[in-house]
């Protein structure tokens, strides 16, 4: 990542220019280097030239749409964060680029203060911390075994491609196996944000998670819901 002198540079890929120059005027003036993308099909190549810190990516784009975007982002590169812009309360969108690799989303019109806090919360989450690392954890019996260090995830010795919140989710439950982690305490650990009891996001990365782990969805044996309180993972 370039990160030279503290500016966090990002790729935006947005064919609405009107709104990709808001946009990228207002990160301008918080601390960001927007690089601007308007076809989805160059969007791939653009980002192994610049190679942003982050990326913005909207869902619908000439050439090639943001989801499939998203798909090859993640597979080539599953450590960059990846935010992704969708249709104003069309759930279906959400999920769809939640289920991509996408590791949040806002909705559009986009509210430029929550963009801001959105982006902020995935660079402080890809943030690698300085040593020491902590251990890697193994969970289920040996069979699952999560590396912090490399963001790495294991079952039964095959690796899990995991976006930076399924990471992030999946970790913060196997540091406290076995003990109920609310929404509230889930959220935190993605976005540093409270629950405000309307954000679906730490239920649909627990469906995704579920279904990466083979858990079954009406009777999950790994990632329990504890209802009222929140969700457990075995240990």
């Amino acid at each position: 990542m370039s990160n030279k002198g503290g500016v966090q540079r990002l790729l935006l890929v947005e064919d609405d220019v009107k709104l990709a120059g808001l946009i990228a005027n207002f990160l301008g003036q918080h601390g960001f280097e927007v690089l601007l993308e308007e076809r989805g099909d160059r969007a791939l190549a653009r980002f192994e030239r610049e190679r942003p810190d982050l990326v913005l990516l909207d869902l619908m784009l000439p050439g090639l749409d943001g989801l499939a975007v998203c798909r090859e982002l993640r597979r080539l590169h599953p450590e960059v964060p990846l935010l992704m812009l969708t249709a104003r309360d069309a759930l279906a969108d959400q999920v769809l680029g939640l289920e991509s690799g996408a590791d949040d989303y806002v909705i559009k019109p986009v509210e430029p203060m929550l963009l801001l806090a959105r982006l902020r919360a995935l660079l402080r989450r890809g943030a690698v911390a300085a040593p020491p690392a902590p251990a890697p954890l193994r969970l289920l019996g040996g069979a699952l075994r999560l590396c912090a260090a490399r963001r790495e995830a294991h079952l039964a010795e095959q690796p899990l491609l995991l976006s930076t919140q399924e990471f992030e989710m999946l970790w913060a439950l196997g540091q406290r196996a076995g003990q109920v982690l609310s929404r509230d305490e889930l959220l935190q650990a993605l976005r540093g944000l409270e629950f405000d009891g309307l954000d679906r996001s730490v239920d649909l990365c627990i469906s995704r998670l579920r279904r990466k782990l083979g858990d079954t969805a009406r009777t999950p044996a790994l990632i329990k819901t504890v209802w009222g309180r929140g969700y457990l993972l075995v240990p």
